[in-house]
């Protein structure tokens, strides 16, 4: 996933696709992201596609797409009663719940190991804007 800084307009984040009817729910969920995480303050985002903090930047999104490697056999790691599938990327881990209304995925890179610390941060803004369907086994 590709992330420029921006100079005067915000953090550009590239576009992704989003599961339709989403995007109200994200735009409320991005307006209520926290101040901090993984103890780095937000940053300004061009064009409101996403949240994100830090330096380099830890990167939400909404409403993406379920992971092409995602399957019904594979591993749902619980961070704060919180759903994730994990996968390894170019320099960190992305991490995009699973068994909720529409997915949120969390890309946070190797210089915040454990990457998985920052998904406690980020559990209550999901679990009040996103609701479970079907919980992790």
């Amino acid at each position: 996933m590709l992330v420029l800084g921006g100079c005067s307009g915000g953090l550009q984040v590239d576009t992704y696709p989003t599961e339709d009817g989403t995007e109200l729910d994200c735009r409320s969920m991005f307006a209520d992201t926290p101040q901090a995480v993984g103890g780095r303050a937000a940053r300004r985002v061009a064009d409101d596609v996403a949240a994100a903090w830090g330096d380099p930047p830890i990167v939400l999104r909404c409403g993406v797409e379920d992971p092409a490697a995602l399957t019904p056999a594979s591993r749902c790691d619980m961070v704060a009663d919180v759903g994730w599938f994990t996968e390894e990327v170019a320099g960190g881990f992305l991490f995009t719940t699973i068994g909720r209304r529409f997915n949120v995925s969390v890309e946070v890179p190797d210089d915040y190991a454990p990457e998985a610390d920052v998904l406690v941060d980020v559990a209550e803004l999901v679990q009040k804007h996103d609701p479970v369907e079907q919980p992790c086994v």
